[in-house]
This record gives C-alpha cells, sequence and structure tokens, in this order.
C-alpha cells in the first residue's frame, strides 16, 4: 500500500483532487474530518479546548463552534500554536491507527490522506508521496469569496499557511488546479498511473 499526502494552499482544490482519486478507488481520510471527530464533545480535545479557550468558543449544544475558534487563533499566533497542540497529535494518531487498518485488510492499494498542514506540521513522514495541489493567488481569492469568507479573515489564513511555492518546492507531485476540471481530471489520471506504478501489485 503507497500512502499519499494531498496538501497546497486554501481555495487551491485539495478535496477535489482527493475525490477524483477516491473515486479511481483510493481509499481517502480527511483530516479535517478527523479533527471534527477528536473535537466531539465531551472527548480529550474537546475538554481541552473549553478549558483553554472558554465557554465562548461552544455552540449552546456543547459542540465548539469552529468559525468562532478559527477567529480566535487566525487573530493571535500563539492561539493557534496551543490549539494546534491540542489538536495535531490527536488527528495524527488516528490517522496512523486507520492507515494500520487499510494496510492490515491487504485490500487498499493507494490510500490518500487530505492535510492541509501537512508541511507546516512537518508530518511528511507520515505518507509516501507528498502531493501539492496550487492555483494562482487570484483563484484562490474567488473561490474563498464564493464560500462566504469575508476578505480579512481571508488574508489572515492564507498569512498563516506557508507559501505556496515553498510547498511545492518539498513535493514530489503537483497538480495545477486553476485551468478547470478537465484539466484537473488528467494530472489525476496521470498522478494515478504513477501511483499505480510504485505499488507492488499489479494493476487490475
Amino acid at each position: 500500500m503507497i500512502v499519499v499526502g494531498i496538501t497546497g494552499g486554501l481555495g487551491t482544490g485539495k478535496s477535489t483532487v482527493a475525490a477524483l482519486l477516491g473515486r479511481r478507488g483510493a481509499l481517502v481520510i480527511d483530516a479535517d474530518q478527523v479533527a471534527h471527530e477528536v473535537m466531539a464533545p465531551r472527548r480529550a480535545a474537546w475538554r481541552t479546548i473549553r478549558r483553554v479557550f472558554g465557554a465562548q468558543v461552544l455552540e449552546a449544544d456543547g459542540r465548539i463552534n469552529r468559525a468562532a475558534l478559527a477567529q480566535r487563533v487566525f487573530r493571535d499566533p500563539r492561539a493557534r500554536r496551543r490549539l494546534e497542540a491540542i489538536v495535531h497529535p490527536r488527528v495524527f494518531r488516528e490517522i496512523r491507527r486507520r492507515l494500520r487498518q487499510a494496510k492490515t485488510s491487504g485490500r487498499v492499494r493507494v490510500a490518500v490522506v487530505e492535510i492541509p498542514l501537512l508541511i507546516e506540521a512537518k508530518a511528511q513522514g507520515l505518507v509516501d508521496v507528498v502531493v501539492v495541489v496550487t492555483a494562482p493567488a487570484r483563484v484562490q481569492r474567488r473561490r474563498l469569496h464564493a464560500r462566504g469568507m469575508p476578505r480579512e479573515e481571508m488574508a489572515r489564513r492564507i498569512a498563516a499557511q506557508m507559501d505556496l511555492s515553498a510547498k511545492v518546492a518539498l513535493a514530489d507531485e503537483v497538480v495545477d488546479n486553476s485551468d478547470g476540471m478537465a484539466q484537473t481530471r488528467r494530472q489525476v489520471t496521470r498522478l494515478w498511473t504513477r501511483l499505480l506504478d510504485r505499488t507492488d501489485k499489479p494493476r487490475g
């Protein structure tokens, strides 16, 4: 089994590329979804976040208000580092558990893990291949605006991430997701072929 890490910048289309690989047969693990699960009410991460950041980051039903928490931490680098120290170790433990389970099953040839902060968290050792999804800044901003993200919030979040060109310099593979789905699908098809070439099992 080969493990592929999908990363990139905000609005570059990481989820799009991960989903396209999933349609070709890859197991896809979304680190953001795993984070949702580890931060669920009454779990250890939830208790620590409530203690550190206060009840103002909780919904009425006790769930973490991720928008309120994001506003807090993207305004304060120290708060962001504290949140990452709480959440990241638990997320990576769960991802490793799922990857071990997939490998033991013997049924998975390619496992894809979508991790926005793969490189920032220095977690490249978790994967065999690092794929960086890119798009020009204007395209990123347009996509984020379409999601309803205010410009000020957009600028803070983009500034908090590693420069995209620095990520590309550390990539094993790059997918340019700026020219529409047809071009992206062609790149993913070629990427899928190269990934299968790296697995031990014959193509089926």
